[in-house]
């Protein structure tokens, strides 16, 4: 497993040498496979949920309180604090690289840069938990004011409060370790919070409810930050060489020129711009919740499973992303403006690729995989028929979120995070909105799905418009037309999956062959139409596995 960067080896400007570049491999495919481990455990988390729970007026009041891991999530680990730590991170462990014999008596950045955040981002953390909970009946009739009774749902919001606390540490952990490419710890932090989830949910639900499920939550965040300690203590200086160099860390902190600009990088100029971005992103999802918590209840559960799973395809799309964040972070650091390029390139290439093809999947085979994963229990039929019909619809703004999660990476990369992320969110959530309202009094939970899709799309398309002209210079025509093409061959074979799916007795049957099907026909219609992507994809495994070609 790729546990620490590597060496580089000599390779042209602008190009990533041959041992980075199967350093980068490995570790996407770590990546992947904890993330998708994670993932199954995710769906096996909603699944429990499904079958003790159902979907009724209990589920809807946890999932309120759920708003708050998910937000944390967002801001915490995935989006807020990665994209201004890693680089972060990222430049000061570049200006440790160059630091020369001469400067040794000179702090360590790293080890300035966690002395100057960790602790007042932990105490930071701890307040805002504590005014959650105290502010827990307000914030749920914020949240949902459509909810009957609101009682359970403030019981959750408090347990699930705690997140705030061990999501940002979390986070704090994986953006750190990350930055210095290491990468199984950082994967796997799902995978132990949706198993400490599931168990503590069977353990507790019949004394506690519902609300053992907001306990599971409570658990699993601090499993996640535990995971990551034991590498992250390997790796981060926690103390000076020399005693006598504590003052001199302090003096760089305040007014040294390399550890002051580290430290810089987490101010609240650059926190700012980072922050409004994941806010706005997230609150589709509040909005979501505000506008079905006033229709039969059930709607926000739908909504909930069907967001999770046709959102598998984008968490698989991200990996590369997730992986590659760091390099191009530090190409852009070290003023290498052609391999970030080139990076980017690759990576929205690779990202368009898997959710399209996850996505004709989900579209072709919605009440299969629906029926099969969470058809038991308190959950029934009518129940499946909803939140695959939701589920299709979701599918459409599919590439869109991809494509954010894509795009942003190089938008904070740079020294100073621009606004312009945030005010594409912007203008996206506006679409939200104004479409939400409407579509929602047509067509229910439908159509508060499909308002979501249409303001997903505007923001990825914003900021790849945005991406070419003011950060990194990349092809956008050529992006554009690639992923169009993506699109064509994705939505041909979602139509051949939904025909053979149907067709087929049972919902295991119908999943499979309209999976076989979908594969077959995008592959097909894909190099048809001259979809480059799967070209470079074909040749990049032929030059990974060599082998493969001289012994068929």
């Amino acid at each position: 497993m790729p546990q620490s960067d590597p060496r580089p080896a000599t390779a042209p400007a602008g190009e990533e040498s041959p041992r980075l570049g199967r350093f980068l491999a490995r570790a996407a495919a770590v990546t992947a496979g904890l993330t998708a481990a994670g993932s199954l455990f995710g769906l096996m988390r909603d699944q429990a949920i499904a079958q003790l729970f159902g979907a009724d007026s209990d589920t809807d009041a946890f999932l309120v309180a759920w708003t708050v891991p998910e937000l944390a999530a967002t801001l915490l680990i995935e989006d807020a604090m990665a994209l201004v730590l890693v680089p972060a991170f990222s430049l000061a462990l570049s200006r440790r690289a160059a630091r020369t014999e001469g400067t040794t008596a000179q702090a360590d950045p790293v080890r300035t840069l966690v002395a100057a955040t960790l602790t007042r981002l932990s105490l930071l953390l701890a307040c805002t938990a504590g005014l959650l909970m105290l502010a827990a009946p307000y914030v749920v009739r914020v949240l949902a004011p459509g909810l009957p009774d609101i009682g359970t749902a403030v019981d959750c919001l408090r347990l699930t409060a705690l997140t705030v606390v061990t999501f940002g540490l979390a986070g704090y952990f994986s953006a750190a370790l990350r930055a210095h490419r290491h990468f199984t710890a950082p994967a796997a932090i799902y995978l132990a919070y949706n198993s400490a989830t599931i168990a503590v949910m069977f353990a507790a639900h019949r004394a506690w409810g519902v609300r053992a499920a907001a306990l599971g939550v409570a658990v699993g965040g601090a499993l996640m930050v535990l995971i990551q300690l034991p590498p992250l203590l390997r790796r981060l200086p926690l103390r000076q060489q020399h005693p006598a160099r504590g003052r001199r860390a302090r003096s760089a902190a305040r007014g040294g020129r390399p550890s002051a600009h580290a430290g810089t990088l987490v101010g609240l100029g650059v926190l700012a711009p980072v922050v409004t971005f994941a806010v706005s992103r997230q609150a589709q999802v509040f909005f979501e919740r505000f506008m079905a918590s006033s229709l039969p209840a059930g709607a926000i559960s739908h909504l909930n499973y069907a967001q999770k799973v046709a959102q598998l395809p984008m968490v698989l799309s991200l990996m590369v992303c997730t992986v590659t964040f760091p390099v191009v972070a530090r190409a852009m650091a070290d003023g290498d403006a052609v391999a970030a390029r080139r990076r980017v390139e690759r990576d929205l290439a690779t990202a368009g690729t898997v959710v399209l093809l996850g996505a004709a999947y989900v579209v072709a085979c919605a009440p299969q995989i629906i029926g099969l994963l969470f058809e038991r229990g308190a959950f029934d039929a009518h129940d499946t028929a909803a939140t695959a019909a939701v589920m299709r619809v979701y599918c459409c703004g599919l590439l869109g979120h991809s494509m954010v999660g894509a795009l942003v990476r190089p938008f904070f990369s740079g020294g100073r995070p621009p606004w312009f992320p945030a005010a594409a969110m912007g203008a996206g959530l506006a679409v939200t909105v104004g479409t939400g309202a409407p579509l929602a009094g047509g067509w229910g939970v439908l159509g508060i799905a499909a308002a979501n899709a249409l303001g997903i799309t505007t923001t990825a398309a914003l900021l790849l418009h945005g991406l070419g002209a003011r950060v990194v210079a990349v092809d956008v025509s050529g992006v554009a037309a690639g992923l169009l093409r993506l699109l064509v061959a994705a939505a041909a074979a979602a139509g051949a999956g939904w025909t053979v799916a149907g067709l087929c007795a049972t919902p295991l049957a119908g999943a499979l062959a309209g999976g076989c099907a979908v594969l077959f026909v995008f592959l097909c219609v894909g190099l048809l139409v001259g979809a480059p992507e799967l070209s470079y994809l074909s040749t990049a495994v032929k030059r990974r596995f060599p082998h493969a070609r001289r012994h068929p």
